[in-house]
């Protein structure tokens, strides 16, 4: 039950690491065309690049961002229900938080239509609650019974 609960965990680590590439492989050749690299101010941030290459460019580091954000508490969230041993719909929630989660950074990264984007984000909000309850009964009321 434990590679069950981490599962989830692990494929959002994976799905991270597309986004990362994703960006990289739109974002260096967008900055190449402008010369962007080469006029680069030393210590540049990312955030630097907003206005500079097209904004469609832009939201696939926006979305890899928004990975680095939330998600910590997921992964959090996570460890600790396996550790104190999930129920039968633990997984399912982290199951449900992951491809909520893989479709807006898909959404976000083409479409960008901000009310959908964020009706992903709080149904993927909805699950992270539900497992974030499920930590916190596990642990501060050490009852597995609880909700």
């Amino acid at each position: 039950m434990q590679a069950q609960m981490l599962a989830p965990a692990a494929v959002l680590v994976a799905w991270s690491l597309v986004m990362l590439f994703w960006m990289a492989f739109t974002r260096l050749p967008a900055m190449s065309k402008g010369g962007g690299l080469k006029n680069a101010k030393p210590g540049g941030r990312g955030q630097d690049l907003e206005g500079v290459i097209p904004d469609r460019i832009n939201w696939k580091a926006h979305n890899y961002a928004h990975l680095m954000e939330q998600p910590t508490v997921f992964y959090a969230a996570v460890v600790i229900i396996a550790i104190m041993g999930p129920g039968a719909l633990d997984p399912v929630f982290a199951w449900i938080y992951v491809a909520i989660r893989i479709v807006h950074s898909i959404w976000q990264a083409t479409v960008n239509i901000v009310s959908v984007r964020f009706l992903l984000f709080l149904l993927s909000t909805l699950a992270l609650i539900c497992l974030a309850w499920r930590a916190v009964a596990l642990t501060l009321f050490a009852d597995p019974t609880l909700l």
